[in-house]
């Protein structure tokens, strides 16, 4: 791998033994203070435009503790784990003259002061002999004189049938907020998907640096993974592999939204090698991995080789093999841009692909925070001719991806052998539109020696 610039911070901690204690971007305290920046400022600069754009005048998104919306860890601080028995955030735009997008937390908190925190005084009518308190169903009545109070035309609500981050309003609030708001108000409510996608999809440029530094992190550590400090050929299996990097994520203190995945392809053998094959000299590995820090998540796929005995690089027609797949990472960056929706990239991305000869496959996705995204899938590895609904979506500036694809090559060296190159790297779209790697890609195969 060649990488742009080397930290030398980042380079230490990977020296550090194991077991010692590291903090790669800070201590947590450091790390929320950086988040809790994050969350004004995607209030105050992204939120306001989505609503516009979307001709809303206001967005509200009731839940409950442990059954929160996935908008949920893009709207509150890094302190707050779950909502409170019954929280609902409302946001109300005033318009640019008349004060901005208002932010209401009713039975929450302030969340660090980004919220005005509302609470009711009075008690609400018990239920089944119980104090209705204790379900939350006060929260409805306080809602009521709080939209009566501003009267808003649309009242955009988090119900879809496509997206999952779009349909977080489940059938119990949904019930409870009809019946306490009356039909003059529920007439009001409008499914907004893309509100909710592009809101929990757009990243802020702060993020971007400290993504580059999150990835430097993974680029290192599987350099250290596909490398003789930690494989013996003939010894290591591959679930040695996948536990190694649990365990190195642990020791720094970070955490994974995926168990990671090792996998072997060997010269003459084109079934399955097992469930946990003996890594061997001349083997082909595959890895799938990701870190997750500060509710950010990567997702990165690389390829290595084990050199055979005297030798000092893979074949050539495995190095060919990389670099055609790299040859599609070009096409796909080259057709995203924003505007377009995740179909016409996949289409025009698929076309080119065959007038170059590459035998490949697309399956990108956006991320942030989820590992597999909020906003519109480029592909998916059983639907190369388009996804409906969720590939629709068109592709916003300031979002993230994962170039997840593959390109399957017949090497010479192997007689003829088709080797599957499966890479994936995440890559950026700027404010302006355009796109680069988060910190370069994978151009050369790790080398174990």
């Amino acid at each position: 791998m060649r990488h742009p610039l080397a930290l030398v911070g980042l380079l230490a901690i990977l020296a550090t033994p194991c077991g010692a204690q590291s903090r790669p971007f800070g201590t947590v305290r450091q790390q929320a203070e950086r988040q809790q920046a994050w969350l004004a400022e995607r209030l105050d600069s992204v939120l306001p435009g989505l609503m516009r754009r979307e001709g809303v005048d206001m967005w509200i998104l009731p839940m409950r503790e442990y059954n929160e919306d996935p908008a949920f860890t893009s709207l509150v601080s890094p302190t707050t784990f779950a909502a409170r028995r019954r929280t609902i955030y409302v946001f109300h735009d005033r318009g640019p003259a008349g004060g901005g997008v208002e932010r209401l937390a009713l039975g929450g908190t302030s969340q660090g002061g980004v919220y005005e925190a509302v609470r009711s005084s009075r008690r609400a009518d018990s239920r089944d002999g119980r104090q209705a308190e204790l379900w939350g169903e006060e929260q409805w009545a306080l809602l009521r004189e709080v939209i009566e109070a501003r009267n808003p035309r649309v009242i955009a609500i988090n119900s879809s049938r496509t997206f999952a981050f779009a349909d977080g309003l489940t059938a119990g609030e949904q019930e409870g907020m009809r019946d306490a708001l009356g039909p003059g108000i529920v007439s009001r409510f409008r499914p907004a998907e893309a509100l909710a996608v592009d809101f929990i999809a757009a990243r802020l440029p702060d993020e971007a640096r400290f993504y580059r530094e999150l990835m430097l992190l993974v680029h290192q550590m599987i350099g250290e993974m596909f490398s003789e400090r930690v494989i013996v050929p003939g010894v290591t299996r591959t679930s040695d592999l996948v536990w190694w990097w649990r365990q190195r994520t642990t020791d720094l203190g970070l955490d994974t939204w995926f168990q990671p995945s090792v996998s072997v392809q060997r010269q003459g053998v084109t079934g399955d090698l097992g469930e946990d094959p003996v890594i061997q000299r001349g083997d082909v590995l595959h890895c799938d991995v990701g870190l997750t820090a500060l509710r950010l998540n990567t997702d990165t796929q690389h390829q290595a080789y084990v050199l055979l005995p005297g030798e000092t690089d893979a074949p050539l027609g495995l190095r060919v093999a990389l670099t055609r797949a790299n040859r599609l990472q070009d096409l796909l960056l080259e057709e995203i841009r924003p505007g377009r929706t995740g179909n016409e990239v996949l289409a025009a991305t698929r076309a080119r692909m065959e007038g170059e000869g590459l035998d490949g496959t697309v399956y990108t996705h956006p991320i942030g925070m989820h590992g597999h995204g909020a906003g519109p899938l480029i592909g998916l590895w059983d639907r190369q001719d388009g996804v409906p609904g969720r590939g629709d979506h068109r592709v916003m500036a300031s979002t993230w991806f994962s170039s997840e694809l593959q390109v399957t090559s017949a090497v010479p060296e192997w007689k003829g052998q088709r080797v599957r190159m499966a890479l994936e790297e995440d890559f950026l779209l700027d404010a302006d539109g355009g796109r680069h790697w988060v910190l370069g890609r994978q151009d050369r195969l790790h080398l174990v020696r």
